[in-house]
């Protein structure tokens, strides 16, 4: 049986799920960000070190749901929701309000999902990716296939759901290369 692990700092009166891990010197605003969190993965969420999960940030995971957040990384207000895998690699900032989704509709996550296809080890496959290094801009939209490069720059409020390649500038609703940060 785990241990009730409450946030010193939270004003929310629920404890964060057993398996979510906060690397040191990483700050989340609150248990809060986990009221939708559903995952039975063995780490559902793992947090590196020196990051921030900020106000507004939610998990809202399915069973099979399960996402990986790097070091020195900064999500504000993000929205993560999948029943899949998404990894957000060390230094990416996220702005206001950006969404992380493995499909194109919201629907809850049924209390016992079919399997999801899943990779060699058995975790499940990765949606969603987000490069070392990379910003992305206030109320951005990652779908399902978005696997954004190193240090690439993602404009606000652009939809995305294909490879950016590394240093790229994508923009636009649907999103399109419009630069290069440099090379």
């Amino acid at each position: 049986m785990s241990v009730a692990r409450m946030l010193e700092h939270d004003w929310f009166p629920r404890s964060l799920p057993a398996n979510v891990r906060i690397g040191s010197h990483s700050w989340c605003y609150s248990s809060f960000s986990c009221l939708h969190y559903r995952s039975r993965r063995p780490c559902g969420v793992r947090i590196g070190h020196h990051s921030g999960i900020y106000h507004g940030t939610f998990f809202d995971l399915g069973p099979d749901g399960e996402v990986e957040i790097g070091a020195y990384c900064t999500l504000v207000g993000a929205i993560i929701t999948t029943n899949a895998r998404v990894v957000i690699e060390d230094y990416a900032f996220l702005a206001h309000e950006v969404v992380l989704a493995d499909s194109d509709a919201a629907t809850p996550f049924p209390a016992q999902s079919p399997p999801k296809s899943r990779d060699g080890a058995g975790a499940p496959r990765t949606v969603i990716r987000i490069g070392e290094n990379s910003w992305i801009g206030a109320r951005v939209v990652l779908l399902a296939g978005a696997d954004i490069g190193k240090s690439a720059i993602v404009g606000a409020a652009a939809v995305v759901d294909f490879v950016v390649p590394p240093f790229a500038v994508v923009a636009g609703n649907p999103a399109r290369l419009v630069g290069w940060t440099h090379r």
